[in-house]
């Protein structure tokens, strides 16, 4: 028998989100019917890790050849990936109170900003910055517009980081803005602000890709992702869909490598590879990122951005690539805290479509005392760190404690059943593109190694639906203790792939922030990251910001992208 029974080897592997639609799959040929005997029965059993007497088995062999029937009915039914479960997650909000009133936004964006006398030294400006120019009318959207799609021109193909220039579309909304602002209506801080998003958020008149061959041609027709959608109202100019690892994994799509613009001989992670690489080399001033199991986090460390996960449950995913319903979160990638809170801002919210979305408010206060906070930092994963990731993290404790923070050592979640709660999301995965399995067409994806979707999606279809249920029950309870452990806390500090964090906070739903905190030995950038309470997204944010006001990594950049 063909070996297909291999499980996750490595969540670091894994990318985030994903929605897909296989409609042109429909019409794949069910398996002609054969009866399952006793001896199908026995061997499958050491796989669901089950030991059944002779007797039981011959008793629930009818049972199975008529549940194969119903089954072979659901494989031939046709599911776009665009349809989630009937059930879905939120998780239990059982941690320290959610904010109930809306604050007043207090941004305090820069007094003054001018324009460089070197014209190319825009492409480093912060979303804040440009937000200035922009509003005085020192700079025309169209103007600015026309300046990174220069760029993505120019470095795109180096950094194998775009597949599709929206220029059309993008001078349309940039001519928009422009008319709106001459004429007195201003839409906010995005207001003619250029962007990338990645390459599995559907707009309508462009490919959306997924980064996968099977799909390089695939339209959507009418479909506008919301979170697109929100950035038009906005004011927000798209003007490029940027490379993701095929299906929302790591940084090799149909095209290529994303490059690492620190260091063009790696790759730039993923699975939001080009986001995290566009915006690192002055591509875009920001981009939309997705993360299901570090595909925010991963490729913000490697190209040295900052990164917003939010909540699970914060953002809409309508009109993305569905990898994991229960997982999936979309959020901003950006030179800095503030522009992420800035995006953030205008991409939250409910939209009557995704409905695991809720609206709480977010009270970001600009600035923040991190003396009146509690901190807490996970001293073991501090202790456990190599080189110059240890002694870069090390560092960030001392900038924060300068910064008045009373950090105290905090012992993470622990003793949980990991690698069988993992297997939620590649339970989701493989139904997600179940007809792209047995369609063989995953045989077109470049990747096909143990550790790639293809074998990860034939693997996953021995996991029961009872282990599947149960590895769910064990989530909420994981939830539970990290929601009170976070009780205690307005902000965890953590080492960004330390431990088990990682994986149980995608799992639990809480927000990241991830940001720059040096280098290491081969020059390229590290991370550090900051947890905190569900739908607390503005605390994290500001201890963020305060962080890169007292340093200067934010600063810092490719040195082969300036100009």
């Amino acid at each position: 028998m063909k070996n297909r029974f291999s499980f996750l080897t490595s969540h670091k592997a894994l990318g985030t989100i994903a929605v897909v639609g296989l409609s042109f799959f429909a019409g794949y040929k069910v398996a002609q019917d054969s009866p399952i005997v006793a001896e199908d029965i026995k061997a499958a059993q050491k796989i669901l890790n089950l030991n059944f007497t002779d007797n039981e088995i011959e008793q629930l062999l009818p049972n199975v050849n008529r549940n194969l029937n119903g089954i072979q009915e659901l494989h031939a039914y046709e599911l776009d990936n665009s349809t989630p479960p009937a059930v879905w997650f939120k998780p239990q909000q059982t941690g320290k109170a959610i904010a109930s009133r809306q604050e007043t936004l207090r941004w305090q964006l820069p007094e003054k900003v001018d324009l460089p006398a070197n014209r190319n030294d825009l492409a480093f400006y912060t979303v804040a910055e440009l937000s200035v120019l922009i509003r005085e009318r020192k700079i025309s959207s169209v103007e600015l517009t026309e300046f990174f799609i220069e760029r993505l021109k120019k470095y795109g193909d180096t950094l194998q980081s775009v597949i599709t220039v929206t220029e059309e579309r993008a001078m349309a909304q940039a001519r928009k803005a422009d008319e709106l602002l001459k004429n007195g209506t201003y839409l906010g801080p995005l207001h003619g602000i250029p962007y990338g998003a990645k390459d599995l958020l559907a707009v309508p008149e462009y490919k959306t890709t997924w980064g996968a061959g099977p799909f390089k041609d695939q339209y959507r027709g009418d479909e506008l992702a919301t979170v697109v959608k929100k950035l038009d109202e906005a004011g927000a100019v798209l003007v490029a869909k940027l490379t993701l690892g095929a299906l929302a994994m790591g940084d090799v799509w149909y095209g290529g490598t994303t490059k690492n613009p620190w260091n063009l001989e790696q790759g730039s992670s993923g699975s939001s590879a080009g986001s995290g690489s566009s915006t690192a080399a002055g591509l875009v001033p920001f981009a939309l990122g997705t993360e299901t199991l570090g595909s925010i986090v991963s490729p913000s460390t490697r190209n040295g951005v900052t990164g917003l996960r939010p909540t699970f449950g914060r953002v809409s995913r309508a009109g993305a690539m569905a990898l994991s319903w229960t997982m999936d979160k979309i959020g901003p990638m950006a030179r800095t805290a503030l522009d992420c809170a800035l995006v953030f801002e205008a991409i939250r919210g409910t939209d009557g479509i995704d409905l695991t979305v809720e609206d709480h408010p977010f009270n970001f206060k600009g600035r923040v005392d991190l003396s009146q906070l509690k901190i807490g930092y996970l001293k073991d994963y501090f202790e456990n760190g190599r080189g110059s990731q240890k002694e870069n993290d090390d560092q960030t404790l001392e900038v924060l404690r300068s910064l008045g923070a009373n950090l105290e050592p905090v012992e993470w979640v622990s003793d949980m059943p990991f690698s069988g709660m993992q297997a939620i999301l590649t339970a989701e995965a493989a139904a997600a593109f179940d007809a792209l399995t047995r369609s063989d067409q995953d045989t077109l994806l470049v990747r096909q190694n143990a550790g790639a979707w293809p074998n990860l999606f034939r693997s996953a279809r021995f996991t029961s639906a009872v282990d599947y249920i149960n590895a769910n029950r064990a989530r909420y309870e994981l939830i539970e203790k990290v929601n009170q452990l976070m009780k205690n806390y307005d902000v965890i500090v953590t080492p960004s792939f330390g431990g088990s964090q990682l994986l149980t906070t995608n799992l639990t739903g809480h927000p990241c922030v991830v940001l720059k905190n040096g280098y290491n030995t081969n020059g390229s950038p590290t991370s550090i990251s900051f947890i905190g309470n569900l739908f607390d997204e503005a605390t994290i944010l500001a201890v963020a910001r305060a962080y890169q006001e007292a340093t200067e990594y934010d600063e810092q950049h490719p040195p082969k992208f300036i100009d």
